[in-house]
């Protein structure tokens, strides 16, 4: 549908924040989600300041046929697709957070970064479970599942959703939780944004009283040597442990950091919940295996941000990933065979997290997606500048992805899954009562997710 059906002018009215129409002036800055190569085309783009404009938008685009995408900062945005027909909602006005010290919780609006909810959590010794990114969104993230340095200890991100405020597709605010709206509340925890518009979360934090992390850095050329070690290790440690393995070839250019700008490692990245002493007794097999670089030490969860040196602001980024049942010496194999150092591959990072400990499923701490049935997962990323680049690196992907089928779990995490299609995220139980939930709450489809779970009738 074109912007025609909106009723522009009377939404604008309503709205504290801002409506961004094709044309205007700032239109390509509202549009654009945190992953540069992807090219949004809206309807229409309302930057909303307050709830009210959330709820005024999802009636507006409700009444004139166009369904309503809700966005903060669109780091997995590929799977939405190029928006025809749709109002693009961003919620990075909501930026509310406040912290409960005594319940050990905290409330952040749907436009709340991580990196600003660790640093308003950190004072009091308490952490949410972040992602590796200071600037990825806590809502986004936290809905479809997120996977935190901390995860191995205590669970996916979703399992410690309190609450929920949200607009749901009859423009109606409801206050979501375990006894309110229990279905909802059961979709919302790890079943993606197809459900409502969150306006706000209560997520419970957890105490840190000590935490070392850090990077053991490996020539390149180690690859097969330092994860065949790391893998018979993720086999003995305990679940405060966690860590991944992974491939990086930095471009050089002079965002990438001086002392690895331009160079290729195999790393191993570990954040360890344990004292000073366990924590150096555990890494003693891939200390002596000599690293260039050790960053291992005691940090924050502040200092934890930027362990995994994601890029601190938008990038030109395309990436995918998938999990795996286990990582066998033959899976490793098969893995280095496409993505080590002596193959044709060109991405900048590929990672192998271990998953397991609290990671697990366990239907009694969450919602609709409460863990993994799988050990590891893998992500893979590169820089995109054109459209040819992207291209290629969907070719790497599927290579990877089509070597390591044996291995390959029957469903996927979403906010690792950064195309449509692939495998589903959830078994078929598990889908049919979020379309059952879809059917209850918004049979029509206004609210659309990036991992769309539809209603049975569509």
């Amino acid at each position: 549908m074109s912007t025609n059906t909106l009723d522009a002018a009377s939404l604008r009215a309503e709205l504290d924040g801002s409506l961004v129409l094709p044309g205007d002036s700032g239109w390509d800055d509202a549009r654009q989600a945190w992953q540069l190569a992807v090219d949004q085309r809206p309807d229409a783009v309302v930057v909303a300041a307050t709830t009210a404009d959330v709820i005024a938008t999802v009636n507006a685009a409700r009444t004139a046929g166009l369904r309503v995408a809700a966005q903060s900062t669109g780091h997995n945005a590929a799977p939405l697709g190029p928006l025809a027909g749709t109002v693009l909602l961003r919620t990075t006005g909501l930026t509310d957070i406040s912290v409960d010290p005594t319940a050990a919780t905290v409330r952040v609006g749907a436009g709340a970064l991580w990196g600003d909810v660790t640093a308003a959590a950190a004072p009091h010794g308490l952490a949410g479970l972040a992602g590796t990114a200071a600037d990825v969104g806590v809502v986004g993230y936290t809905l479809g599942g997120g996977l935190s340095w901390l995860g191995r200890a205590h669970g996916l991100a979703a399992n410690h959703v309190v609450s929920a405020d949200v607009v749901t597709a009859d423009g109606v605010l409801r206050h979501v939780d375990a006894t309110s709206e229990p279905e909802l509340f059961w979709a919302l925890r790890g079943g993606g944004g197809s459900f409502a518009v969150v306006t706000a979360l209560e997520i419970g934090l957890v105490r840190v009283p000590e935490l070392h992390g850090g990077t053991l850095f490996f020539p390149l050329d180690r690859a097969a040597e330092v994860l065949e070690a790391w893998r018979q290790w993720t086999a003995l440690v305990p679940p405060e442990v966690t860590s991944l393995g992974r491939l990086l070839r930095f471009p050089p250019v002079p965002e990438i950091p001086e002392p690895v700008r331009g160079q290729s490692f195999a790393v191993v990245e570990v954040v360890s919940l344990l004292g000073q002493t366990a924590t150096d007794h555990l890494l003693a097999p891939l200390r002596d295996l000599g690293p260039v670089m050790d960053t291992v030490h005691p940090t924050t969860p502040v200092e934890l941000e930027t362990i995994h040196m994601d890029p601190p602001g938008p990038a030109p980024a395309v990436g995918d990933g998938f999990l795996l049942t286990d990582l066998t010496a033959e899976a490793l194999d098969t893995f280095l065979s496409v993505a080590g150092p002596d193959a044709d591959f060109h991405l900048l990072s590929t990672e192998l997290r271990h998953l397991g400990g609290a990671l697990a499923p366990d239907a009694s701490t969450g919602g609709a997606v409460n863990g993994f049935e799988a050990r590891y997962a893998l992500f893979s990323a590169a820089l995109t500048p054109d459209e040819q680049t992207v291209k290629a690196t969907h070719v790497v992907l599927d290579r990877l992805r089509d070597a390591l089928r044996p291995w390959t779990a029957p469903v996927s995490y979403l906010n690792f899954a950064e195309r449509r299609g692939g495998a589903p995220f959830a078994d078929d139980a598990t889908l049919d009562r979020l379309r059952r939930v879809k059917d209850r709450y918004d049979a029509a489809d206004v609210i659309r997710g990036n991992h769309p779970v539809e209603p049975h009738s569509r």
